[in-house]
């Protein structure tokens, strides 16, 4: 029995390292049409699309089933489908609020916003942790932390009263905050 799990034929292994120079190359080709954007944390669907390529290349690579063609195609209908979505949030901005999740304000200044820190799921001991993690020292350096749409936490702060330009918080929920602090 303990044979079934370690056994494989020389066919086999030339069947994997056949389908996976096949099916990496044309993981290749398919991001040189449409771009490194396909393999970004910008957005859910750019994630969906990184987890999704990966489990179609392991299946095709690693499995008689989905042959190599189904894999290829399986992979340019997920490309198409990532493209298009760019294409469609680049055109249309209530697109992209459909498709796109909202940054939220986590700290205003040295302020924390427990109210955003639930609705973005989150502990207050997350939060001191991506603080220790961009080097704050103290509260009074922290100019706001941001919790991004890819779900990492961004960490503006300064050993200098600088103020941080609007344009930066665009878009980020209850960034009006700021100007309050």
């Amino acid at each position: 029995m303990f044979e079934k799990w370690i056994d494989i034929s020389s066919t086999e292994i030339a069947g994997i390292l056949l389908t996976a120079v096949f099916a990496y190359g044309a993981v290749l080709a398919y991001t040189r049409v449409t771009g490194l954007r396909s393999f970004s944390k910008m957005s859910a669907p750019d994630f969906a699309m990184t987890i999704a390529t990966g489990s179609i290349l392991g299946a095709t690579i690693t499995q008689p089933s989905p042959t190599l063609f189904m894999g290829a195609l399986s992979l340019l209908a997920l490309f198409t489908i990532q493209w298009t979505i760019a294409f469609l949030r680049r055109r249309s901005s209530k697109f992209s609020d459909c498709i796109d999740n909202q940054p939220v304000l986590l700290m205003a200044g040295s302020t924390i916003l427990h109210e955003n820190l639930r609705r973005a799921n989150l502990t207050e001991n997350d939060l001191m942790g991506k603080l220790r993690e961009a080097n704050a020292c103290n509260f009074n350096q922290v100019l706001a932390v941001v919790f991004e749409t890819t779900g990492d936490i961004s960490v503006l702060h300064s050993s200098t009263d600088t103020p941080v330009d609007p344009r930066i918080l665009q878009n980020v929920y209850d960034a009006e905050r700021l100007n309050s602090n």
